[in-house]
């Protein structure tokens, strides 16, 4: 399980991508998670952005999980399902 560590341009796009699926109850579609942090901050790359939203539920088991093929999803909102 990984740490937030917003010095790193890694823990600045998790980070940003916790509080977006904290924020949406039905879940995100991995490739509207990746255009949303790529519209938070343009000069994040593509290639980063998309390794770190590949391994959000494996970084972060304890907050994110994925109840179907590219959606994910907060757990906060897992017993809403």
């Amino acid at each position: 399980m990984s740490t937030l560590n917003p010095a790193t341009i890694t823990g600045r796009i998790n980070s940003k991508a916790l509080a977006l699926l904290d924020d949406a109850p039905e879940g995100i579609r991995w490739v509207d998670l990746s255009r949303l942090l790529k519209e938070h901050d343009p000069t994040f790359h593509p290639k980063t952005i998309n390794g770190c939203v590949w391994r959000l539920v494996e970084n972060f088991p304890d907050r994110v999980y994925k109840p179907e093929k590219g959606l994910f999803r907060s757990r906060k909102y897992e017993s809403q399902a």
